[in-house]
C-alpha cells in the first residue's frame, strides 16, 4: 500500500481524533488483530520479565540514508522529522494505543554496504519523557553524508540488531528512507527476502523532493521501486515524499501507522510470491552505475 506524502499527518491525526486510535489500529476484514500477528509470549509482560527480556508492542528500527545524493538540507529536515515526530501529541496517543503501551527503537544512518553507523542504540519510549530523550539525541548529533547507496547492506546490518537486543515484540519493523535504488552490495531482493523469512517487516520512506539527475543516480518512479522491490512482510506500506514541504509531515505519518500496528486493506508481499514483474527493474541502480563507471 502506497501513502501519499502530501496526505499528511493531518489526516492520519485527524482520524484518531475522530475515531479513536484504536480504530486507527484495527487490523482490516480477514486479518487477524495485530497481537495475534504470531504466537509470541511477549504479549504477556510477567512472562517477559522472567526471561530477561522486556515485552514491548514493536521493535523499529530505523534505518536512514545518508548518501551525497541527500542534500544537507534534507538529512537536517530528515532528521527534525524524526525527533518531531517521536514527541509529537499523535505518536503518544498511537504509543498509548498498544497492549503493552510502550516500544524499543533504535535508529541508524547508512550509505554504502559497509558504511552503517548507529545514532541511538536500543531504547524504550513508553511516554513524554523517554519520547523526548530519544528526540534530543537525534538532534545532537552532527550531520554527515557519505558515498554509494546500499539498501541491501542496510537491511543486512539491521537483521541482527534484533537479536541482539532485550526486547520481545509483537512485531519487528525495519523503516527505510533513501532517494535512490540500491546500486552497491547484494541484490536489494536477497536481502529483502531474508528479512522476511524471519518475519521481519519492511516498510519504505521513498524520498522523491528532486527532479532526476544524472550525477545523483535519482530514478523515476522510486516509489514503486519501493514497493516492488525493498518492502513487504505483512501489512508492509510505503509512505513517498513528493513535496519538500511535506517532508516532516509524512515522515510522522508513517511513524503513526508503524507504531499503531495498522495494516493496510491490501497487504503488500513480496514480488516473487505474486509472481510478476516490478514495475521498476530491482537492479536499475547496479545497471546506472555500471553504465556510468563500469564497476
Amino acid at each position: 500500500m502506497r501513502w501519499d506524502g502530501s496526505i499528511g499527518a493531518a489526516l492520519v491525526a485527524g482520524a484518531m481524533v475522530a475515531a479513536g486510535v484504536a480504530a486507527l489500529a484495527a487490523p482490516s476484514a480477514g486479518n487477524p488483530p495485530a497481537n495475534a500477528l504470531a504466537d509470541r509470549p511477549a504479549i504477556e509482560k510477567p512472562l517477559a520479565e522472567k526471561n530477561g527480556t522486556v515485552a514491548v508492542d514493536v521493535e523499529l528500527i530505523l534505518a536512514v540514508d545518508v548518501s551525497y545524493s541527500m542534500d544537507m538540507d534534507e538529512l537536517a529536515i530528515q532528521r527534525e522529522g524524526y525527533a518531531q515526530a517521536i514527541v509529537s501529541k499523535e505518536f503518544l496517543q498511537a504509543l498509548k494505543s498498544g497492549p503493552i503501551g510502550k516500544i524499543a527503537i533504535t535508529y541508524f544512518e547508512w550509505a554504502a554496504s559497509g558504511d552503517q553507523k548507529i545514532i541511538i542504540p536500543w531504547r524504550v519510549i513508553d511516554g513524554p519523557e523517554t519520547a523526548d530523550a530519544v528526540a534530543n539525541e537525534i538532534m545532537k548529533t552532527p550531520i554527515r553524508r557519505a558515498s554509494r547507496t546500499s539498501i541491501s547492506g542496510a537491511i543486512y546490518f539491521a537483521m541482527p540488531l534484533f537479536e541482539e537486543n532485550q526486547f520481545k515484540g509483537l512485531r519487528r519493523v525495519i523503516d527505510i528512507s533513501g532517494d535512490g535504488p540500491n546500486n552497491n552490495g547484494s541484490p536489494v531482493t536477497i536481502a529483502r527476502d531474508e528479512a522476511l523469512s524471519k518475519g521481519i517487516v519492511i516498510n519504505g520512506l521513498p524520498i522523491m523532493v528532486k527532479e532526476p539527475s544524472y550525477s545523483t543516480m535519482d530514478i523515476d518512479n522510486l516509489d514503486y521501486y519501493y514497493e516492488d522491490c525493498v518492502i513487504g512482510g505483512r501489512g508492509a506500506f510505503v509512505v513517498s515524499i513528493k513535496d519538500r514541504e511535506k517532508f516532516k509531515e509524512a515522515i510522522r505519518t508513517k511513524l503513526l501507522l508503524e507504531v499503531a500496528g495498522r495494516t493496510p486493506d491490501r497487504p503488500v508481499v513480496p514480488v516473487a510470491d505474486e509472481k510478476k514483474e516490478p514495475r521498476v527493474s530491482c537492479m536499475i541502480g547496479e545497471k546506472i552505475w555500471q553504465d556510468r563507471w563500469g564497476r
